[in-house]
């Protein structure tokens, strides 16, 4: 899973906010699709040269990162490398291609659970539950010691 950080969270708020504005939105293109959005966030390279270093070898997202190597030499998993060391993992990836993370989806109401892979509302909609799941993570993270003594009150 995902290491929860506000950097994490705001990469991947940044992502829904850009996919939810676009109208490029094109699951069949590497670097329009659910993983190209996001990698573009964090790689700041643009749809098209995602897209160019994906072509380099076969499969989808999917496929390239169960292929995946980080000595391999490919532009590719030199791209996927870059998001895990950002603080996710192969799981979550292939995760956000298929939205398919049960963690992400029991946070939806259950009639909305049946988010379709290649509908950019659906994504937008994981992606947003995906950043709010890790802040609540991050949050619960956080200790707060109290400060009062036996004898004061909490107004």
């Amino acid at each position: 899973m995902a290491k929860a950080s506000i950097e994490l969270i705001q990469a991947l708020r940044k992502t829904a906010d850009n996919l939810e504005r676009t109208a490029e939105y094109q699951w069949g293109h590497m670097g329009s699709c659910n993983c190209g959005f996001l990698a573009q966030e964090i790689t700041r390279l643009r749809k098209d040269e995602i897209h160019k270093r994906a072509m380099q070898r076969y499969g989808d997202w999917n496929e390239q990162l169960n292929d995946y190597c980080p000595t391999s030499g490919y532009a590719m998993d030199d791209l996927i490398s870059e998001m895990l060391l950002f603080g996710f993992d192969v799981d979550d990836l292939k995760h956000l291609e298929r939205l398919s993370d049960g963690n992400v989806l029991a946070l939806l109401p259950l009639e909305e659970r049946n988010l379709q892979r290649n509908v950019k509302p659906d994504v937008v909609k994981y992606i947003r539950t995906w950043a709010l799941m890790l802040e609540n993570r991050l949050l619960d993270q956080i200790y707060l010691p109290s400060f009062l003594t036996n004898t004061e009150t909490i107004l």
